[in-house]
């Protein structure tokens, strides 16, 4: 007779897998994580953690899915709250994206170390389209909404949420480098705001936003990254 699975005890047991790998991935880093102890940490067995992954890469992803999961439910809030104007949202947005990374900020590091190997890429391409499914319907909504306000001109606020995505995904992965960077000393800070504004202002072009009116972000978010001391130097 076959076995009838639980719902919830399967879901409970793939989830101690997943916050294992994330206690392991901040404590030690993802190279140096292991299946073997991982399962020492469960007291669990090989064919129970094969049942639900089938390698150490497909846990990785199961980690970083957990993370857009999280942080999709995070700016939701953000994009259906009615009493913001749309520049706001969307700065809103940027900002919560933000701090829900700071907040995260041992386990976002410790990923950033693996990030951009090529034994990553298919996760890395994975969280990508995994990002931009959670986060173009959001963005086209404020799009849509800073059209009616008359504080965007763009047309198509499905089309311009897609570029918005990959304007993001793209600052994204250059503050990666840019972190690298700054905290090796070999870009100054004014540097790394420079990038940013840079983004800042392709983001307003896109949406026919005023120039200047938008942030992707803050002082505070961007100092608490990349103020590191000595990366204020000025260098020829």
């Amino acid at each position: 007779m076959p076995r009838t699975l639980n719902p919830a005890a399967h879901a409970l047991r793939r989830d101690a897998f997943i916050d294992a790998a994330q206690r392991l991935i901040q404590t030690k880093g993802y190279e140096q994580m292991s299946i073997d102890g991982i399962l020492d940490e469960l007291g669990a067995s090989k064919g129970a953690f094969y049942h639900y992954f089938d390698s150490k890469e497909a846990l990785l992803g199961a980690v970083v899915d957990r993370m857009v999961e999280a942080a999709g439910a995070t700016l939701l809030a953000i994009a259906d709250d009615p009493e913001l104007p749309a520049p706001r949202k969307l700065e809103t947005l940027f900002g919560g994206l933000a701090r829900f990374k700071t907040e995260r900020k041992d386990l976002v590091l410790a990923l950033l170390r693996v990030w951009l190997s090529d034994d990553n890429a298919i996760v890395r391409e994975k969280v990508r389209k995994g990002g931009a499914t959670t986060m173009r319907p959001l963005l086209a909504k404020i799009v849509c909404q800073g059209a009616a306000e008359g504080v965007f001109t763009a047309s198509d606020p499905e089309s311009t949420a897609l570029v918005i995505v990959w304007l993001l995904q793209g600052a994204s992965e250059i503050a990666g480098d840019l972190f690298v960077q700054v905290h090796s000393e070999a870009i100054t800070f004014a540097q790394v705001e420079a990038a940013f504004s840079g983004y800042g202002e392709a983001v307003e072009r896109v949406l026919g936003a005023a120039p200047g009116s938008l942030k992707i972000m803050d002082d505070e978010m961007m100092r608490e990254w990349f103020g590191t001391e000595g990366s204020g130097k000025e260098r020829a």
